[in-house]
């Protein structure tokens, strides 16, 4: 029962609280004290970020981690601006986040009034759902679907505004306790074995796996499926660690950036892709069906986008888990024989080997094989890397193998620059048992640097790697392949070392592969964030974009 003293902030904290919410990340203003004032004696545990944006993008970390929406908490104005991008990334990305900023009072919002924004319309083209509230009783019921709306088919980021007045507004409307989650069905028994007929039939059949293959629901079925049919598996960005290590056989890489990886070129001889939780925003299907020849069958919760490169020829919309332990139940032998699988080994070394990179060493600074290597032999499997967007972003997708889903973090949608320790710092929350791996260049790094106060303040166990080369590469080696020059990629000098002491954390720096595997292993034994400066040698980047398949840049 509401009492005397229940407030809309009151309403908003057992709201959260009856959504399991357990953090609120944010930053504090006149237009919404009142809730972070109220969070000081009860609700999930508030965690003080350096930046708004950076804590929508550790509540998109949350989200992505757990499937429950992280929760950015901000005032009024540039605080409610300075959200777009991180939320623009969750929607993109499909990562769940209920984002709370702080508006005027009702009063002023039509008046040249400081801070006066109009917030829902400012972000409504980044979130799936945006509104303000201007009746206090009505707050929880908008929270509610607002988040339900958040983890509601393609999940994404909701907004709500919340004026001064309102949240600090006696309520008398009790918080709506936690709505059962609609539950997803299944297709028809005649379109189960439809589809197995067409694997049966195909010459080459194999899966592609996206961002909604991820969640361990639908990996240990999909694992399943590989097992009892022995199809081959291509995953995107965001479906990495789907396929384990005990069926290594059966993965044939990561597509995404350029055309000329193993997984591109199955997809192209392939007469028949299943694509399970599949989003184009990561690679559109221009780029691995753009001879038109493929038959497409697509296992989603969304319907997929029509294009003229995507047009499966049957759906099952539903949930996707159990539609795939549905075919693996009228599968009795493997879909492949010996012989294709050997046709399939031959493909990927010859692939392998046409676009294969190795390692040249030069004193001084690593190879992003040699920094590679060094992490995959010191990082557990358990560990999660989170990894920023920059050339090291398109090495990492290649090259480093992951066996747990949502344990290797790319952002491949918008292609956010900061938010590998946002995401870090979400991951060392949720998995406090576990070393966390942060990956950014010298560039996106300081995009973000600063939330390393806010892990060294929680003492999170965060190894932060930096490849450090003084340039925005990843636009560079792409300007110099098209332009034979580039332009507005050259920056100063930074010493994170004594960056990362200057926030209270350890800083290293190395300059050999066996100097990095020492610092790693040492990061494992030591209490909070650690960070090592890793300069890199980046001369190699433009065999990334070589012996790419027919048209593969167009």
């Amino acid at each position: 029962m509401t009492h005397q003293n229940y407030s809309a902030a009151d309403m908003v904290i057992d709201t959260l609280k009856h959504h399991g919410i357990d953090y609120v990340f944010g930053i504090p203003g006149a237009k919404i004290d009142f809730l972070f004032n109220a969070l000081k004696d009860d609700g999930p545990e508030l965690i003080v970020t350096r930046h708004e944006q950076n804590a929508a993008m550790i509540a998109q970390g949350i989200g992505r981690l757990t499937g429950k929406p992280g929760v950015a908490l901000v005032t009024s104005g540039p605080g409610v601006s300075n959200l777009t991008t991180g939320l623009l990334t969750a929607t993109s990305e499909g990562d769940p986040v209920l984002a709370i900023g702080g508006q005027v009072k009702r009063n002023d919002l039509l008046r040249l009034t400081h801070q006066s924004v109009d917030n829902a319309s400012l972000l409504r083209s980044s979130t799936k759902f945006s509104a303000e509230v201007q009746d206090p009783e009505s707050l929880s019921e908008v929270m509610t679907n607002a988040i339900r709306e958040a983890t509601s088919g393609k999940n994404g980021a909701s907004f709500i505004s919340i004026p001064q007045d309102v949240i600090s507004a006696p309520v008398q409307t009790e918080a709506i306790t936690v709505p059962q989650k609609p539950k997803l069905g299944v297709p028809a028994e005649e379109d189960i074995k439809n589809i197995v007929e067409d694997l049966k039939s195909a010459q080459s059949p194999v899966l592609l796996v996206g961002m909604r293959s991820s969640s361990e629901a639908e990996t240990h079925a999909i694992r399943q499926l590989v097992e009892k049919s022995k199809l081959p598996v291509v995953e995107t960005f965001q479906g990495a660690g789907v396929i384990s290590r005990e069926l290594e056989s059966h993965f044939f890489g990561r597509i995404g950036l350029f055309r000329n990886q193993v997984g591109d070129e199955l997809l192209r001889k392939s007469d028949l892709v299943i694509t399970i939780g599949y989003d184009p925003i990561e690679y559109e299907a221009s780029n691995w069906n753009k001879e038109l020849e493929t038959e497409i069958i697509n296992i989603d919760e969304v319907p997929a986008e029509i294009t003229n490169h995507m047009q499966p020829k049957a759906e099952l919309i539903g949930n996707i888990s159990e539609t795939i332990q549905l075919i693996s139940e009228h599968i009795n032998h493997p879909i492949l024989d010996e012989e294709k699988l050997q046709k399939l080994d031959s493909l990927r070394d010859n692939v392998s080997e046409a676009t294969g990179i190795k390692a040249t060493h030069v004193e001084g600074v690593l190879h992003p094989i040699e920094i590679i290597d060094a992490m995959q032999k010191t990082i557990s499997d358990d560990s999660t890397v989170t990894v920023d967007v920059g050339s090291h972003y398109i090495w990492m997708a290649r090259k480093f193998r992951s066996y747990k889903p949502r344990h290797l973090l790319f952002s491949n949608g918008m292609q956010t620059l900061g938010v590998a320790l946002p995401w870090a710092i979400a991951a060392a929350l949720v998995r406090p048992h576990e070393r966390v791996i942060s990956v950014a260049g010298d560039g996106g790094f300081l995009f973000s640097g600063q939330e390393l106060e806010t892990a060294v303040r929680k003492n999170l166990n965060i190894t932060q790697l930096i490849w450090n080369d003084g340039r925005y590469n990843m636009v560079e080696f792409q300007e110099e392949m098209k332009y034979q020059r580039s332009a507005g990629v050259e920056f100063g000098e930074v010493d994170f070392v004594k960056y990362a002491e200057s926030f209270g954390a350890k800083g290293v720096r190395v300059t050999t592969p066996a100097e990095l595997e020492q610092a790693i292993k040492e990061s494992y034994t030591t209490e909070g964030p650690v960070l090592i400066d890793i300069p890199v040698n980046y001369a190699d980047n433009i065999k990334l974009s070589t012996n790419v398949l027919p048209d593969a840049l167009n």
